[in-house]
């Protein structure tokens, strides 16, 4: 080809989106072509990656990766902004996930593909170890012990061996700054904290990166996820349920809790040995309304009347796990609810959405740019989430970063099966949705891996 030809390697130039402990498990080497790796901590990293090697980029053809394509949809639109010379990058479509869908036997790529799920890292059927212990450099790849850096808490490759002879590590970014200042706390959530003397102070702010993760006044904001309760909860049960969750993501997200607009009755089941009974046992009373909190729904079932009694009243029916099924009307009240609430206690980044709570965030992404510019969405988190046969569905793949959070063994969420949220999983673009499974039932997990698998996913956004 003639030199200034788009297929010339001269003029292609391969960028990495993703982070620094990404990239060490697994890359793309295409012969002749310069494959850049920004080698950052954090997605967030990237645009002054990009401000300060912009020459790197300026007048080349840039084909950027990332895991699923989320990433490189935002910073490639960022690279076009720069104007003139910057008007050819493209993208993997799908990212690395999808090209390993094609070429089983990994193609180009080599290694592994790091995933924010409970699998970590998925490879192909090349076998070829990229990574390397970071204390004695022998070949190694797998992340699942977790390890983190002391100072700054991006993962590391240590070893077996070298993980029995130590538990503190400095990860090669800390070690090319020169952050080795001796005896340091753990460090939880992303935030440094440590003493320094003035000198130190100066030498460490100097670089923009290392920078990033002191606290500063002009600390980038935290995300905002408005929070959507389950059938017959409140803000209030929820907020409390969740109280393991926003503490643990206390520095990197503000969850907001409101409760759904449909107001539901007071009911109780009757236990009483009297078979098709619905009369209470002697002696048995429900406790005065006055002193239980109002029970919400986002979707009700067709027949509810909307009116709510002022006392407690037994249910005409034994509960029935799969009750969510009929609940489908209320929809369209509970959008105009949630477009004012995003109008009055807005903006919000992403939605987290637990049983029907998903179920109704699911049902705003299948409305895609319908509800521009009054709702609009970065990202979704969906617990025990489940999908509705409604025509707000479609048959159209959902295009919105989401995040799948669920049992993973038939029987251990008894309300919503794992069978019923990985399909709404499936209702998500290829490439647009992560997958956390867990071994609990009906709840959100907090514990390890689970919680570093959330905020991954919450980092790319910050």
């Amino acid at each position: 080809m003639k030199n200034g030809s788009p297929t010339d390697d001269k003029q292609l130039v391969l960028l990495d989106a993703r982070n620094l402990y990404e990239t060490r498990i697994g890359k793309f080497h295409a012969p002749s072509v310069e494959t850049l790796d920004p080698g950052i901590r954090q997605y967030s990293d990237l645009p002054s990656w990009i401000d300060d090697n912009s020459e790197l980029l300026r007048g080349k053809h840039v084909l950027m990766y990332c895991t699923g394509g989320i990433r490189c949809e935002m910073a490639s639109a960022y690279i076009r902004s720069k104007g003139a010379g910057f008007e050819n990058v493209f993208q993997l479509y799908g990212g690395i996930q999808r090209y390993l869908e094609q070429f089983p036997d990994g193609g180009f790529f080599r290694g592994k593909n790091f995933v924010f799920d409970h699998r970590i890292s998925v490879g192909s059927s090349d076998t070829s170890i990229m990574g390397a212990c970071l204390i004695c450099g022998s070949s190694y790849d797998n992340y699942s012990s977790r390890c983190r850096c002391t100072h700054c808490r991006i993962l590391v490759l240590v070893c077996d061996s070298c993980q029995i002879k130590s538990d503190a590590y400095v990860c090669e970014l800390c070690q090319k700054h020169r952050m080795d200042f001796g005896s340091i706390p753990s460090v939880e959530d992303g935030e440094l904290a440590t003493v320094l003397d003035k000198n130190d102070l100066k030498t460490v702010c100097s670089d923009s990166k290392i920078s990033s993760q002191l606290p500063s006044r002009n600390a980038p904001r935290k995300l905002r996820i408005l929070c959507l309760h389950g059938f017959r909860q409140n803000a209030s049960s929820f907020k409390g349920r969740s109280a393991s969750l926003a503490k643990k993501l206390k520095s990197i997200a503000e969850l907001v809790f409101i409760d759904a607009p449909h107001e539901l009755p007071f009911i109780y089941q009757s236990c009483t040995e009297a078979k098709n009974s619905c009369a209470p046992p002697s002696g048995q009373h429900a406790p005065p309304p006055e002193n239980c909190k109002r029970k919400y729904a986002w979707l009700v079932a067709s027949d509810f009347g909307g009116k709510v009694e002022a006392d407690w009243k037994i249910a005409n029916q034994p509960f029935d796990p799969l009750q969510y099924q009929g609940q489908t009307d209320g929809f369209d009240v509970s959008l105009a609810y949630l477009k004012k609430m995003f109008s009055e206690q807005g903006p919000f980044d992403g939605i987290l959405g637990f049983s029907q709570g998903a179920a109704m965030a699911a049902l705003l992404c299948a409305q895609g740019d319908k509800l521009k510019g009054e709702i609009d969405l970065r990202f979704v988190i969906l617990c025990s989430g489940f999908a509705l046969p409604l025509a707000d569905f479609g048959q159209k793949p959902i295009n919105c970063p989401s995040l799948h959070i669920f049992g993973s063994d038939p029987g251990k969420d008894r309300q919503i099966t794992s069978h019923t949220s990985r399909y709404l999983a499936s209702r998500f673009e290829d490439g647009c949705s992560v997958i956390i499974e867990h071994e609990f039932g009906h709840i959100i997990p907090t514990r390890s891996p689970y919680m570093d698998n959330i905020k991954d996913f919450l980092r790319r956004f910050l």
